[in-house]
């Protein structure tokens, strides 16, 4: 997906600087966005070398990471960037944080999954998982569709998404409990489980994370302590 146009600048240079970095966000989170897929598979198929991917690619995330950090730094100090420009790369700064902390759980996943097969822990004890690996899948996936946008309006609704997530992660937890108690013997890998299921959790806040960025990027807004009525009333008022 291209990134909708950022206004021009005199210097044709700093215009594709800024182009440049944002594009390299989007390759980070269409890294995720794979590895989300893959771990989906691997909830399906049980493929243990898929797993092992999954586990395994942290260091490409971080890498994307240190190269961007690098670049938003010279930025910074070459350009000395001001109102929207600096909005702008604190915004992308503190996103491929967010997006670097979602490739470390999807790390801890991976390697959950692959002790998960090597145990031959019947798949049905997955579904829930599976299903909120999806939903938290299509989540990043809008937000960074948000962020390429510059979709504030977006950003916001996206927020509502974090309720959903955590009342499926209640339910989820509510059903593996009960695994145990019915059978004492599925504990450890049911614990392992909930691991993952918690961290497909914190997945879903650092998205949200990302869109509160995505709102101060393009509102010049800082919505993380406020209600989000109060935020949408407050930037309806702005105009």
């Amino acid at each position: 997906m291209k990134p909708t146009d950022l206004p021009p600048h005199i210097s044709r240079q700093y215009d594709k600087e800024l182009e440049d970095v944002r594009e390299r966000v989007l390759l980070m989170g269409g890294l995720l966005e794979s590895l989300l897929d893959r771990t989906i598979e691997v909830l399906d198929s049980g493929d243990r070398e898929l797993a092992v991917q999954v586990a395994e690619s942290d260091y490409q995330v971080n890498a994307y990471e240190v190269s961007i950090d690098e670049e938003c730094t010279e930025i910074l100090a070459r350009r000395q960037p001001a109102a929207s420009d600096l909005r702008l790369v604190l915004a992308i700064s503190k996103t491929i944080t967010d997006l670097e902390r979602i490739g470390d759980e999807l790390e801890k996943i991976g390697r959950i999954l692959i002790k998960q097969i090597d145990a031959d822990t019947p798949r049905s004890r997955y579904v829930g998982l599976r299903t909120m690996a999806a939903r938290v899948r299509d989540l990043l996936h809008e937000t960074l569709d948000a962020f390429t946008r510059m979709d504030s309006h977006r950003a916001l609704e996206l927020i509502k998404e974090d309720e959903k997530i955590d009342e499926e992660q209640d339910s989820i937890l509510r059903q593996l409990i009960t695994y145990m108690m019915e059978d004492p013997r599925t504990i450890t890998s049911t614990l392992d489980i909930i691991l993952a299921v918690r961290a497909l959790e914190r997945i879903g806040d650092h998205a949200i994370n990302i869109c509160e960025y995505v709102v101060y990027l393009v509102e010049g807004k800082d919505i993380r302590h406020i209600t989000l009525e109060q935020a949408r009333r407050e930037i309806e008022e702005r105009g």
